[in-house]
């Protein structure tokens, strides 16, 4: 089977060449980030899982023979390295996989003890990247398809990425996992059947535009305008009837237009007890989803402090779910400022 990888650089990798090496490193290591991501949830996990993937590579480059593209047997490493790191893990979560919605009224603490899902940053594949790295990125990896493949056992998971999502055929699958056709086949149905049941309606094809679409533009910058406002009315204009709010790593999320508004009058009022401060919104790009990022001015500071990083998920013009992942340690890997002066509003 012939390479599209280049035959002189795999040559001269495969010879002890280091900055060949690096040259297919650069080519491929974006697109088998988002692969290590869609595998475990975690940002950080899946930096963590492509270095080890090259360093495998690199201490393997013997065993390359040439009967793959370098790309697929790239691919191979990768999976079982996140096979590896899956196996006896518990899967990753959001607040409404643990518990049933909460009251608005009763504010909890973090959790510290789950395993919770994390955004992934949009940024732009590297000018190294091939075209098939391009055709990766264009597939969705919405937080509604993540959440849901984390259902799956790890080798399921691994199944429906390499046929659904990345289009591999049943026999390449079955290589690149050392099974048979028939297991790959068997693994396929019931991986579809358990995504059947954790997708939303008219979610069940998880193939979403490239970006936010300019309608879903104009509802994040509305959805801004009232965040920092303290505007309650808008955002009830804003929300859908039954929109799901998740705030990981708090474990409280809440269900329904009267919930959340609820629960955003007791923070954004001065004059209540939970009162948070006043906040400062930016865009953000996350998951290929509308998505901000909020800064919060404390009652006793000066300066806006980076508080989270939501991703939402709307339909026609209404937001039917709002994920707000407060960990600012997340910021960087956004290009993102972890402070903004109090002049910026």
């Amino acid at each position: 089977m012939g390479t599209t990888d280049g035959d002189a650089v795999v040559a001269a990798a495969r010879a002890g060449d280091e900055s060949a090496f690096a040259a297919l490193v650069a080519r491929h290591q974006h697109e088998l980030r988002v692969h290590c991501y869609r595998m475990t949830g975690s940002l950080e996990e899946s930096e963590d899982l492509v270095q080890e993937t090259f360093l495998r590579a690199w201490k393997n480059l013997g065993g390359f023979a040439g009967r793959s593209t370098f790309r697929a047997w790239l691919y191979r490493i990768a999976t079982n390295a996140c096979l590896d790191a899956l196996d006896g893990r518990a899967r990753r979560v959001l607040p409404h996989d643990v518990e049933g919605p909460s009251d608005p009224r009763a504010g909890r603490p973090p959790r510290t003890d789950i395993a919770w899902l994390q955004p992934f940053p949009d940024l732009p594949a590297p000018a190294e990247a091939q075209p098939e790295a391009a055709a990766v990125t264009r597939e969705t990896i919405e937080l509604t398809f993540l959440a849901a493949i984390q259902h799956l056992p790890p080798r399921q998971r691994a199944v429906l990425i390499l046929r659904d999502v990345l289009g591999w055929s049943a026999r390449q699958t079955a290589e690149h996992l050392d099974g048979s056709v028939a297991s790959v086949n068997s693994a396929l149905q019931r991986a579809r059947a358990t995504m059947r049941e954790h997708l939303p309606e008219r979610r069940l094809d998880w193939r979403a535009p490239a970006e936010p679409t300019p309608r879903e533009r104009a509802v994040l910058r509305r959805y801004m305008d009232a965040v920092e406002h303290a505007d309650l009315t808008a955002m009830a204009g804003l929300l859908a009837e039954d929109v799901r709010t998740t705030m990981p790593p708090y474990p409280m999320w809440f269900q329904g237009r009267d919930a959340v508004l609820e629960a955003l009058a007791a923070g954004w009022d001065p004059a209540s007890p939970a009162y948070v401060g006043r906040f400062a919104m930016r865009p953000a790009a996350a998951n290929r989803q509308p998505a901000v990022a909020a800064y919060l001015r404390e009652p006793s500071s000066p300066v806006y402090r980076a508080a989270a990083i939501g991703v939402l998920r709307i339909e026609g013009d209404l937001i039917v779910e709002a994920t707000a992942f407060h960990d600012p340690g997340l910021f960087p890997a956004f290009g993102l400022p972890l402070e903004l002066p109090s002049a910026h509003r």
